[in-house]
């Protein structure tokens, strides 16, 4: 037997589009595909798509690529700040979100061209206009990197 989700939780899925609609980040920047299993005002799962057309990979490193741990971390950022949007609605679309610190954050093992990351990021507490979350990134369920993090929504 089916249940349904709890009142006021819902379920989502955004696209490419609806993700460009939420936040201000564009290519180069733009690390998240798709936002998958949206439980709004708790979790998310963000999706990369890691492939050897990465800008960065022709610098880090050209003879054996690897994905820079800083920008795993901005993929929980993006995938976060997706969340963030579609929890307050409308009215929160194109708003930034800033980090406001970054701890814990732990890089497992190399994420390269042809894997999948999968962002797990979940709420850990909000006050305001600040949230707090946890995040795990993983590549075919092995958690690649971690790490909680805060950050601030506001106005361009």
């Amino acid at each position: 037997m089916d249940q349904a989700a709890p009142p006021n939780t819902t379920m989502e899925s955004y696209g490419i589009a609806q993700i460009m609609a939420a936040i201000p980040h564009r290519y180069p920047f733009l690390l998240i595909d798709r936002v998958v299993d949206m439980v709004l005002g708790e979790s998310a799962v963000g999706v990369k798509n890691v492939t050897i057309n990465e800008f960065f990979f022709q610098g880090h490193f050209p003879s054996e690529p690897v994905m820079p741990g800083v920008l795993i971390v901005e993929s929980m950022a993006q995938t976060a700040a997706v969340l963030v949007v579609a929890t307050l609605g409308e009215h929160a679309q194109g708003k930034l979100v800033y980090f406001m610190s970054v701890d814990n954050a732990k890089f497992r093992r190399p994420v390269v061209p042809g894997d999948q990351i999968r962002v797990h990021v979940a709420k850990v507490q909000r006050r305001m206009n600040v949230w707090k979350f946890s995040a795990q990134a993983k590549v075919d369920g092995i958690v690649v990197a971690e790490a909680t993090y805060a950050a601030m929504i506001r106005d361009r």
